[in-house]
């Protein structure tokens, strides 16, 4: 152990004795300055270092990160493959302008390799250790993102360029709540079963590689559905919702590209697919038939 955090403790140790507690206090605080927490126990103390970003239980916990506005935020889910998500984040770094913050919901207890480092003072992280869905997730990261405007976006995908000019232009022109690199239109043809990408121009639905809100307009529409435990068809029921709630949905060509999609392909097929059908399900006993809130064909 550090000879600084011994003395220190053996300080501490001493003013708690000699019953100077607001002493002892001070010297926990330099303590907690160095990264360390003590704890008293039978005979002496111990020190618990702490971790450099928040770790909560449950989803409920998670709190504000930071208390600085910037003018957008990203929103990362994490559920494994931390690698991933940091060469996303350093695209995000290299491409995004500087009052970028970028939010990392860590989702369960799960291997971070370097991910840690890349805590910077725009990029935070925050772990629930008990996990959480897909939906919750993604809600909680709007609710305490620190911007008007919200990408959320799988860590799969990387920027290769600005994506974020273009986008905030239109997000700024009050014409469309939300801006996306991938979308469609719903397949009507097939009573809703699918949907048929028709490239840039106003769509029904986003997906989740790079969906880009009008925060307040989001949270305005329901957000996310909270019983989505999966990501999958999540982003077409939430593009839904914003639609009813007369918002309407711009597909944008993007400077970005899409690294192996381990939330599809490395998932467990079985829960995939089961997830999947019921998110989709609720998506057609909700919005099936109408076909007023669809944007115009194309």
């Amino acid at each position: 152990m550090d000879s600084k955090l011994q003395e220190l403790g053996l300080a501490r140790q001493a003013a708690r004795s000699e019953k100077n507690f607001a002493l002892a206090d001070q010297i926990r605080d330099q303590i907690s300055s160095l990264g360390f927490d003590i704890l008293d126990i039978p005979g002496g103390f111990e020190f618990k270092a702490r971790s450099r970003f928040p770790v909560v239980n449950r989803i409920t916990d998670v709190k504000t990160l930071t208390t600085k506005d910037y003018q957008i935020s990203f929103a990362l889910i994490v559920d494994g493959f931390a690698d991933d998500a940091v060469t996303s984040i350093q695209a995000i770094k290299k491409f995004a302008p500087e009052e970028t913050a970028i939010l990392v919901l860590i989702n369960g207890e799960i291997e971070l390799g370097t991910l840690v480092d890349e805590i910077d003072d725009n990029t935070f992280l925050v772990q629930v250790s008990a996990g959480c869905g897909w939906g919750e997730a993604a809600n909680t990261l709007l609710k305490i993102a620190p911007s008007k405007y919200v990408v959320i976006m799988d860590p799969s995908t990387i920027l290769t360029g600005d994506a974020i000019t273009p986008t905030l232009e239109q997000l700024r022109s009050g014409e469309f709540t939300a801006v996306g690199w991938r979308g469609g239109l719903i397949n009507t043809e097939d009573e809703w079963r699918s949907t048929q990408d028709r490239g840039p121009g106003e769509v029904d639905v986003l997906y989740g590689y790079f969906l880009a809100v009008n925060r307040n307009e989001a949270l305005e529409a329901g957000a996310f559905n909270i019983r989505s435990i999966y990501y999958r068809n999540a982003d077409i029921e939430f593009s839904l919702r914003l639609r009813q709630a007369k918002g309407r949905l711009l597909q944008m060509d993007l400077p970005l590209e899409q690294a192996r999609h381990h939330g599809y392909y490395d998932t467990d097929p079985e829960f995939r697919d089961a997830q999947s059908k019921k998110n989709y399900d609720r998506i057609l006993d909700r919005f099936r038939g109408k076909n007023e809130i669809l944007s115009p064909r194309r």
